[in-house]
Order: C-alpha cells, then sequence, then structure tokens
C-alpha cells in the first residue's frame, strides 16, 4: 500500500466557510479565508447565510426579500420579522424579548444549515458567525473550527438586549459549544484570554488565529493639522457612538465613514460609507471608540487593523487593555483627546508612530496571521481518509 492510498499524504481538502459578511470591516476575514486555503490548492466553499430565510439567498431582487417556502425558512423569516417589531425601537422588548428570539434564530438557523449543508461531505467547516454556529454540533465525520468574532453572550449582555438570568442562560450555552468544537478561536488573542477568565472554559482546543489587515502600498502622509477618519458601524452601542460625538465637538477634522446613517443629533461630519478602504489614506489618524464595559475594555476593533495598513497611528480610548499588541497605538481620553491630537502635529513624531503602524500592519499579513490553518489542514491529511 502506498502512503497516497493510505490517505497520509497531503491532498485537497473539501471546506466549508459559513458567514454573514457585512459591509464594514468583520467581512473580509472569510474573504480571506477562503483565498488562503483555495491557494493551497483546496476546494473552498463559502455559505453566505444572510438570506437564509429567503426564496434566493444570492439576488437582491424580488427573490432575496421574499421568505422561502420550506416550513423551517417560513419559521426563520418569521423570526426574524419578530426581531425587527419587538426588539429593534421597542426598549422593553430589546432587554427582555430579545433571548427568545435569539434562541429561535439559532435553533432554525442549526437545523436548516445541517439539512442543507450535507456536513459530511466536507472535510473541515468553518463558521465566522455565532448566530450560524450551533451547527458545529450537528453530528458529522467533518472536523469543525468556530472561529468566534467575540463571546457573544457577554457582547449581547452589554449591549442591553438580555437580563442577568437570560445571560446567564446563553453563556452556559456559548460555553458548551466552545467545548464541543474541535477547533476554537477568536478574531483577537484578547478575547480568548477574556473566554478563559470570564468563561472559565478548559482552552483544550483553543488556537490563535488573529485578524490580519493587507498592508497598502500606498501608506498615509503627513498633514498640518492631522485629519482623523472613523470608519464602522454606528449604531452598535459597544462603539460609542456618544462618544464619537463629543470628540468631534472638541476637534472638527473628524471624518465619518459607515452605517447606518447617525442621529443628526450627534452632529458628526458623516459622509456615508466609504467609497473604498483606500479613503484611509489621505488622512493622518485613525479612531477608535468604545463603551467601557469588561468585554470591552479587553476587546478589539476590526476597523484598528485597516487603519495600521496605511501606517496611521490610532486613537484608542485608555481604558481599553492589551494595547502592547497594538504598535502605533495612543491611547487617549476625553480629557486628553485634544492634546494628544495637537501632538501629532510635530512631524518627525507622527512619521515614527506611522512607521510603527505600519510594521505591526506587516507582522498583521493575513498570510502570518491565518497560517494556523495549515497545521488544521496538516492534521487532516495525517488522518486515514
Amino acid at each position: 500500500m502506498t502512503k497516497e492510498s493510505a490517505g497520509l499524504t497531503p491532498r485537497p481538502r473539501r471546506i466549508a466557510v459559513i458567514c454573514q459578511p457585512d459591509e464594514f470591516a468583520n467581512a473580509a476575514k472569510p474573504v480571506e479565508i477562503q483565498r488562503f486555503l483555495h491557494e493551497r490548492g483546496h476546494d473552498v466553499h463559502v455559505v453566505n447565510t444572510n438570506r437564509l430565510s429567503r426564496s434566493s439567498r444570492w439576488s437582491r431582487a424580488l427573490g432575496g426579500k421574499l421568505p422561502g417556502m420550506r416550513p423551517r425558512l417560513l419559521a426563520l423569516y418569521a423570526t426574524e420579522v419578530a426581531g425587527v417589531l419587538l426588539t429593534r425601537r421597542w426598549a422593553f422588548g430589546r432587554s427582555h424579548l430579545s433571548y427568545y428570539v435569539l434562541s429561535a434564530d439559532h435553533r432554525l438557523r442549526r437545523a436548516i444549515l445541517r439539512s442543507s449543508l450535507h456536513l459530511d461531505e466536507f472535510d473541515l467547516v468553518i463558521c465566522e458567525e455565532p448566530y450560524d454556529a450551533g451547527v458545529l454540533t450537528a453530528p458529522t465525520s467533518a472536523r469543525t473550527l468556530y472561529d468566534c468574532p467575540c463571546p457573544w453572550a457577554d457582547e449581547l449582555y452589554f449591549e442591553g438586549r438580555l437580563t442577568a438570568r437570560q445571560h446567564a442562560m446563553l453563556r452556559a450555552r456559548e460555553t458548551t459549544l466552545f467545548e464541543q468544537v474541535d477547533h476554537l478561536a477568536f478574531h483577537w488573542e484578547s478575547y480568548a484570554r477574556y473566554a478563559l477568565e470570564q468563561y472559565g472554559i478548559s482552552g483544550s482546543n483553543l488556537m490563535r488565529l488573529d485578524f490580519g489587515c493587507r498592508p497598502s502600498a500606498h501608506r498615509a502622509r503627513f498633514a498640518d493639522p492631522p485629519r482623523i477618519v472613523y470608519l464602522g458601524n454606528l449604531s452598535a452601542r459597544f462603539n460609542n457612538p456618544e462618544l464619537l460625538a463629543r470628540l468631534a465637538q472638541q476637534y472638527e477634522h473628524i471624518d465619518v465613514f459607515g452605517g447606518p446613517r447617525p442621529d443628526p443629533r450627534l452632529g458628526l461630519n458623516y459622509l456615508g460609507y466609504s467609497p473604498s478602504i483606500d479613503i484611509l489614506k489621505e488622512y493622518q489618524l485613525g479612531l477608535v471608540t468604545c463603551s467601557t464595559d469588561e468585554l470591552r475594555q479587553q476587546g478589539f476593533s476590526s476597523k484598528h487593523v485597516n487603519y495600521l495598513a496605511y501606517g496611521l497611528p490610532v486613537l484608542v480610548p485608555d481604558w481599553r487593555r492589551h494595547l502592547d499588541l497594538l504598535a502605533g497605538s495612543l491611547p487617549y481620553n476625553e480629557a486628553t483627546f485634544r492634546s494628544v491630537v495637537d501632538a501629532m502635529a510635530d512631524e518627525s513624531r507622527w512619521k515614527s508612530l506611522s512607521d510603527q503602524a505600519y510594521d505591526q500592519a506587516i507582522r498583521l499579513d493575513w498570510d502570518s496571521t491565518l497560517r494556523p490553518l495549515e497545521s488544521i489542514i496538516a492534521g487532516l491529511d495525517q488522518r486515514p481518509a
């Protein structure tokens, strides 16, 4: 028997990447995972579940708006409608009913994906989205990797979408999921630390698979006064749009891109969605804002590495920990913000920090941060086919 016939030599594998790409920075990771694995000869299927309940998952026309006719698809569509009606604008519904809507959504997505994906036809199933991660616990011969953006139960709780009792129940379910998958990763190392400390997970299946970037050939240039860019979601509580508004009152040269359209009362210089990520080279500083809860203190913003990719020093709240992992960061609070920005009018200081930021981006190149995937694939290749 040859090594190849015994299944002991490397061979192309069939891999599914389940995701819900949005219009923000998080959408980059499944795209880069697909590219990384495809370049290494693997058959990669990206499963976009944004329109899982629709009659057409791929069309933005009529088919992408109407519900699918199968019972589970209709049920998921009804759950999504209920979520909009009960939890989006109604404060009581948001804080007390979100758990029931999310739980129903989670169960239905697991059942739909389990039946439609034929999991046993894949060697590896990767999930990038907590809403869909339940499918990773379905019985299958495929290996599973949950690449978790951040601990979900705590995110929802700090967003005001769970009661304390609901939070405890969802955290217990999420902890079980973390332990059941073959491989567990988070979008940033500090979230893994948080899960170990706060959730008490064993970490026996934990691997590092940090968020990365693609360093731009066109770096930002010095200018006085420095222009600041904010890029990202403008509705999530964890992004602290109120803080962003107060900073904009202190410094007039802050341009804001993203969505949804912010409340005009915030007084932001809102410029819509960015026409291209290359707009970052027109600025001198990137801005991160975040809430002060424990999760975000230990957290990470994917926009941070996008800024670094253009050599932008990044303004980050000083309550965010582990900034030693991101060279080129400039801690601030509301009292120090203006003085920190004004110091960047010194060209030599700005260039020094810009170099640190860009060097950090090079170390976070996607081909480096995604390299641990090769170890998973090697493990598959060592098992008999």
